[in-house]
């Protein structure tokens, strides 16, 4: 098993990982979110083990970051808060287990263990919304058979579309997938690429995909 543990701590850092290696783990230790979660987009790990409180970016961040890039790689959290509020915060960026700090390194490994052995769907490296077709691998798109050349940022911005076909997405949310955390929020980048797309995507089509939900952002709708 391939693992990255994420945690700023040097102490901690080091007893999880010497941990996990004596159990034949194979580990790779960060200690800033930034860097994490540059691994984690990287390469393919079976678990990631995410401190919270991280230099940089913190650990919620580099979670909700993974997720929204479509990262389903199991992740435990390590966490010195106990309030039920910031657990459930925690579950709902996207984490599926976590254990509150100090810890003993039974309890740590028995959770591992059981992360890794949960049956993980495999992720189609297509994403099919009506007649458009997106290649994840090749990234390319086409509708209706007829290819649509985009630039990287038009790609990246269909693809989130597509992953949550039906549901409405805010500009933040899209600006956050698309260009990251520290870009301006209040530019209207996001309008102009959804422009683009709509010359490209819907031009020519009856069927219109790409629809804007005044106020609150846009939906590719199937």
């Amino acid at each position: 098993m391939k693992v990255l543990v994420i945690e700023d701590d040097p102490t901690v850092g080091q007893f999880v990982s010497r941990g996990l290696e004596e159990h034949r783990w194979t580990v790779d230790l960060v200690a800033d979110g930034d860097a994490g979660e540059g691994l984690a987009r990287a390469q393919p790990y079976d678990l990631i083990v995410l401190d919270l409180r991280l230099p940089g970016r913190s650990g919620v961040e580099v979670l909700r970051a993974l997720r929204q890039r479509g990262i389903e790689t199991p992740v435990l959290v390590l966490t010195a808060q106990d309030a039920v509020d910031a657990k459930v915060e925690t579950l709902r960026a996207g984490a599926d287990d976590y254990v509150t700090k100090p810890f003993a390194f039974e309890e740590l490994l028995a959770r591992a263990e059981a992360l890794v052995r949960r049956p993980r769907a495999i992720a189609s490296p297509r994403i099919t919304v009506a007649d458009l077709v997106i290649d994840l691998d090749a990234r390319e798109v086409a509708r209706g058979g007829r290819p649509i050349e985009l630039t990287p940022k038009e790609f990246l911005v269909l693809e989130y579309l597509a992953r949550h076909a039906g549901r409405v997405m805010s500009r933040t949310l899209i600006t956050e997938y698309a260009w990251g955390y520290h870009f301006d929020p209040g530019t209207n980048i996001v309008d102009v690429v959804i422009t683009h797309l709509r010359k490209k995507v819907d031009a020519g089509s009856e069927r219109k995909l790409i629809t804007t939900v005044r106020g609150v952002g846009y939906v590719l709708k199937g």
